[in-house]
């Protein structure tokens, strides 16, 4: 039996300095395709700051999905 992972063609390197420098704007989830989220999270201010820490944790550790939900590519 073969599994296969599909992975984005989106980096987690970008991602993740896009979080760390525009996540309270919501701006790596429009880099990823993600405009709902990313619309949700800039009229929130990434939920009060809480959803920022939760999205840079998640990236970092390889949990955080595109749009298509493909793990980012390291």
């Amino acid at each position: 039996m073969n599994y296969t992972t599909i992975t984005s063609d989106k980096s987690k390197k970008t991602a993740l300095i896009l979080c760390a420098l525009g996540g309270t704007m919501g701006i790596h989830d429009f880099y990823l395709g993600r405009f709902g989220s990313g619309l949700l999270k800039m009229f929130t201010v990434n939920y009060l700051g809480f959803g920022w820490i939760a999205d840079l944790i998640k990236i970092a550790s390889g949990g955080y999905q595109d749009n298509a939900k493909a793990y980012l590519r390291r």
